[in-house]
C-alpha cells in the first residue's frame, strides 16, 4: 500500500483582518493627543494600505501604530511592502504598503531548492501562486515543514490541504 501524502505551501492574508487593522488604526490616530490637529490618515485601496503623515516622523509614527494592529490581529509583517515615501498635497508625506499575498515564482524556486537541498524523498512542484509536497512518508513531510518554518524566505509560509 503505497501512498501518497501531500501538502501545499501557501502564502496567504486574511484581507478582513488587515481591514480590521487599519480601522483600528484609524480609531488609535482620531484618538491620541499627538495627532491632534495632524492630517494623518491610513486607508485600504484593493490590495494596498495608503498612508499618510504631516512629516516624515508622523508618517513613522503612524506605521508604527498599524504594525501593531496588524501583529495583534495575527498577521505577518513578511506581508507588507512597502513603497518608497513620495511628497503629497498640502505638504504632507504619503507612504503605500502592498499586501503580499501568494508565492510568486522566484521565492517558489527557492523553496522547491530548500525541498530538495533537505535530502527527504520527497517532490515538490510549483503550482500557480503555491507549492505542493509530496511524499510516502509523513515523517518526510513532517521535517519538510520543520525546515521551512525555520528558513526565511521572505513571506509568511502556511501549510494547507494536508493529506495522508
Amino acid at each position: 500500500m503505497a501512498k501518497d501524502c501531500s501538502f501545499d505551501i501557501v502564502s496567504e492574508v486574511d484581507m478582513q483582518e488587515v481591514d480590521n487593522a487599519v480601522n483600528q488604526t484609524v480609531k488609535e490616530i482620531s484618538q491620541r493627543f499627538d495627532f491632534r490637529g495632524s492630517k494623518s490618515e491610513v486607508s485600504l485601496e484593493g490590495e494596498q494600505v495608503k498612508v499618510i503623515g504631516d512629516d516624515d516622523y508622523k508618517l513613522k509614527s503612524v506605521i508604527d501604530v498599524l504594525q501593531t494592529k496588524v501583529v495583534k490581529r495575527g498577521l505577518s509583517l513578511k506581508n507588507l511592502d512597502y513603497g518608497k515615501i513620495e511628497p503629497a498635497a498640502q505638504g504632507t508625506v504619503r507612504q503605500m504598503i502592498t499586501i503580499k499575498r501568494g508565492i510568486d515564482k522566484e521565492k517558489a524556486k527557492q523553496i522547491v531548492a530548500a525541498v530538495k537541498d533537505s535530502k527527504l524523498k520527497v517532490q515538490a512542484q510549483i503550482m500557480d501562486d503555491q507549492v505542493r509536497v509530496s511524499g510516502k512518508n509523513i515523517d518526510d513531510l513532517q521535517n519538510v515543514m520543520a525546515k521551512l518554518k525555520q528558513a526565511d524566505f521572505g513571506i509568511e509560509l502556511q501549510f494547507v490541504n494536508y493529506r495522508s
